[in-house]
């Protein structure tokens, strides 16, 4: 009884906070400088705690996305699992569990790793639970957020699944709300493969 109602008031702030619907594309702007920082500088840990080097991967388009398993936009791991199946070679996808958006993403980091295994068959790179807002976010999502070091981008996450498109040279290039999927119009167009 108790998820039902976590849910059904998850639903209705979504509702009110205006992220259902919501239709926030960014794209760098053509006369933005480089950013002082590439995606290629961080190395985080991932579920299972072993480090990543993200050097590894240059050369290919990545897709970051602040992700969570209590969310109305859950479903999304099935569009983007497809999505990386059929276009690993040349994209990478990113899972960033956290739980900032009315603690939809309250488990342990192997309790994330079980939950998106057992649902969603997930084999794209999913990285611990962080803090994608506020004053400890983490240190990714400060480059993605900060203009200073990102080159022109200030916007962070407004929900689960909001995503970051980084080109392959470790440049940020666009920012999707929550509701974009990977057959998105403006993210395949974006995207440009």
């Amino acid at each position: 009884m108790f998820k039902k109602i976590q849910l059904l008031l998850a639903s209705l702030v979504c509702v009110f906070t205006g992220c259902t619907g919501q239709r926030n594309v960014m794209l760098r702007p053509a006369d933005s400088k480089e950013g002082t920082v590439s995606v290629y500088d961080f190395k985080l840990t991932a579920l299972d705690g072993s480090p990543i080097d993200f050097a590894k991967y240059k050369g290919k388009k990545v897709v970051l996305m602040n992700v969570a398993s209590k969310c109305g936009y859950t479903p999304q791991y099935a569009d983007w699992e497809a999505f990386y199946a059929a276009k690993k070679d040349k994209v990478e996808v990113l899972g960033f569990p956290a739980n900032d958006f009315l603690m939809q993403e309250p488990g342990s980091n192997k309790a994330i790793e079980e939950f998106c295994q057992k649902n969603y068959g997930v084999t794209f790179q999913m990285f611990e639970k962080v803090q994608v807002k506020g004053s400890e976010k983490t240190p990714i999502y400060e480059w993605l957020t900060s203009v200073d070091k990102n080159g022109w981008n200030d916007q962070a996450p407004t929900w689960n699944f909001c995503k970051y498109l980084i080109d392959e040279n470790g440049q940020l290039q666009g920012f999707f709300s929550s509701t974009v999927k990977p057959n998105d119009p403006e993210f395949v167009k974006a995207l440009g493969l």
